[in-house]
């Protein structure tokens, strides 16, 4: 039960119970999301558990229930689009009303959780293939929101790719943009382990972010800057760096929160007249995205086991917790609700 970061607790409640057309899954597993450790973005709704990245064993079925059967192995949404609206049919499911509003009861960070009759009515449970471990399970959605924005920005084979932020986000990005045939991929990070991982996952040159980011993307990459730039990281001075280091025709890609009330002020001129430069976000991924990520994963193209630095048993989730929002010497920080309670 989230009351903050600093106050995670394991508290006692009723297994919940499931009616027609819903799933009781028993987690496995359980990752923790960047976005689990942005205080100020549910400080108005604690207490309340989190855990949205999972994987388990269906337990339970209601009445009329056909695709799935006690004993599957599943990864879940806990956000399903409507399919049919305005926003559905432009091509922006992760708009939608109905995406916005579902979710899991109570949450992934439990022995057991209840999936509602509309997740798996609009197709918001995956079977899990043989090859693919319930702890890489977890990597689906937060893989289906990389492979989401990568698209959205309308990214081209031979790209120069500049990946501002090397946490778990920005490796992710990092590993997509080799399988998808990117040009040169570029990452940046404050942390010296991150920008490790960096390079142990595909990056062609790190770079640490008090360097003048500008300056070292035109002299690797014959003068130019780069052209699509991810903002993995939310921090003023990433945003700035970004502004200042995308190509002419190029592209930055707003992929993480940012500190509550940022503001940013730029000279429209300069940026925008002449340079058809393009700013956009991407905000979570829809069902079909949640499978193409689980190929991307069955099929290896995306080496998400490697990137498990912690697992730890329901008991330990405050130290998990404490790994993530510290973004130290931690990747993913995986939870096994089953161990430890």
């Amino acid at each position: 039960m989230y009351y903050g970061n600093n106050d995670v607790r394991v508290e006692e409640k009723l297994k919940p119970k499931i009616g027609p057309g819903e799933l009781l899954v028993k987690v496995m597993s359980s990752g923790i999301c960047g976005t689990d450790v942005v205080e100020w973005y549910r400080r108005n709704r604690v207490p309340l558990v989190l855990g949205h990245e999972i994987a388990g064993e269906v337990v339970e079925i209601g009445d009329g229930t056909r695709r799935y059967k006690a004993g599957d192995r599943i990864s879940a949404s806990h956000h399903v689009p409507c399919n049919t609206c305005h926003y559905c049919l432009m091509g922006h499911h992760t708009v939608c009303d109905t995406l916005r509003k579902t979710n899991f009861d109570p949450g992934g960070f439990a022995e057991f959780l209840r999936i509602p009759a509309i997740n798996v009515e609009k197709g918001g449970v995956y079977l899990l293939p043989e090859e693919v471990s319930f702890e890489e399970a977890t990597f689906v959605e937060p893989l289906a929101c990389v492979l989401r924005s990568q698209t959205q920005a309308g990214y081209k084979k031979n790209q120069t790719v500049l990946i501002i932020g090397s946490g778990i986000t920005g490796l992710l990005h990092i590993q997509l943009a080799r399988a998808r045939s990117f040009g040169k991929i570029i990452a940046t990070d404050i942390n010296d382990y991150r920008l490790k991982m960096a390079s142990k996952f595909g990056a062609d040159l790190t770079i640490h972010a008090k360097e003048n980011i500008p300056e070292e993307v035109k002299k690797f990459n014959d003068n130019r800057l780069g052209d699509l730039v991810i903002l993995c990281t939310g921090a003023a001075s990433a945003i700035e760096q970004a502004f200042k280091s995308v190509d002419r025709g190029g592209t930055i890609l707003f992929f993480a929160s940012t500190e509550e009330g940022l503001k940013f002020s730029l000279s429209i001129n300069e940026f925008f007249w002449k340079n058809e430069a393009a700013l956009m976000s991407s905000y979570a991924a829809n069902p079909q995205e949640h499978l193409d990520a689980l190929e991307l994963i069955r099929d290896r193209k995306v080496n998400v086991k490697d990137m498990i630095t912690h697992r730890l048993g329901l008991n330990e989730i405050q130290n998990g917790f404490k790994l993530v929002s510290e973004a130290k010497e931690s990747i993913k920080v995986i939870i096994e609700p089953q161990k430890g309670v």
